[in-house]
């Protein structure tokens, strides 16, 4: 696990000339069912500086290397934070129907997207022009500065994504926002899943949160394709691997 200052010290340097810092991450994106849910943590160097940060940056890290209980501790304290202001925290999430129509790229970028949303619009980040000394008073009412705040998302670079942004390569595992954008985006799938499994019983959604497990899969042979299921990674699984009369069981919901 990254050491304390390792977390914090690439967030600080990524803060350097800016106001804010927001951490982006992802959840769900290859799992064959449910769907992929976004993350974004908003930062300020104080709060990088501050008591939370120094004593819990050594603890948080990717959301797969933690346990449930240990995801669901840290998201809570982030939830408190964000009622006390001193983070901001937000999901966005891109349903089933959107996987199939986008694909799993774009639907993530569409999860990404409204999870930023929730915190700045894309306007807040154009460049403007401050009006000059013959601007009308309408003019210098409505002028609205370009928000000083640097996006960072897990992975690499999106290309044709409407937020500027830096993609860090294991940036869960390098920038505490980051980490903790993948636990909320985790702990909120996990919370999807789990009510799924009360819409669709007998696949096992509780435990293995739509995921290619042999348990999902033995329940998927007995069951068939749910509307929960995606089913171009349900066909793209099991082609091959199943009798071809079977594969009308993943074709529908």
């Amino acid at each position: 696990m990254p050491k304390r200052r390792q977390l914090r010290g690439f967030d600080l340097k990524q803060i350097e000339g800016n106001a804010q810092l927001i951490g982006v991450d992802e959840a769900g994106r290859g799992a064959l069912a449910g769907p992929v849910v976004a993350g974004a943590v908003l930062v300020t160097k104080e709060f990088l500086e501050g008591r939370w940060a120094v004593a819990r940056s050594g603890k948080v890290n990717d959301s797969k290397q933690l346990t449930p209980v240990q995801r669901d501790e840290v998201y809570a304290e982030i939830e408190q934070l964000a009622r006390e202001g001193q983070l901001h925290a937000t999901c966005g999430e891109a349903s089933v129907a959107e996987i199939e129509e986008l694909n799993i790229l774009g639907a993530t970028k569409l999860a990404m997207r409204r999870a930023l949303e929730g915190i700045y619009p894309p306007s807040a980040f154009a460049y403007r022009t401050e009006p000059d000394l013959f601007a009308s008073e309408a003019e210098v009412r409505a002028f609205q500065p370009q928000v000083s705040c640097r996006v960072l998302i897990d992975g690499l670079a999106l290309r044709s994504f409407v937020y500027p942004h830096t993609g860090v390569v294991r940036g869960d595992a390098r920038s505490l926002c980051i980490a903790m954008a993948s636990i909320v985006a985790k702990v909120a799938r996990d919370r999807l899943m789990e009510g799924l499994e009360a819409k669709h019983p007998g696949y096992g959604f509780t435990q293995h949160k739509g995921y290619g497990t042999d348990e999902h899969r033995d329940a998927l042979l007995r069951l068939g394709r749910c509307p929960a299921h995606r089913g171009a990674f349900l066909r793209k699984l099991m082609r091959g691997r199943v009798d071809p009369s079977q594969m009308s069981l993943f074709e529908t919901g």
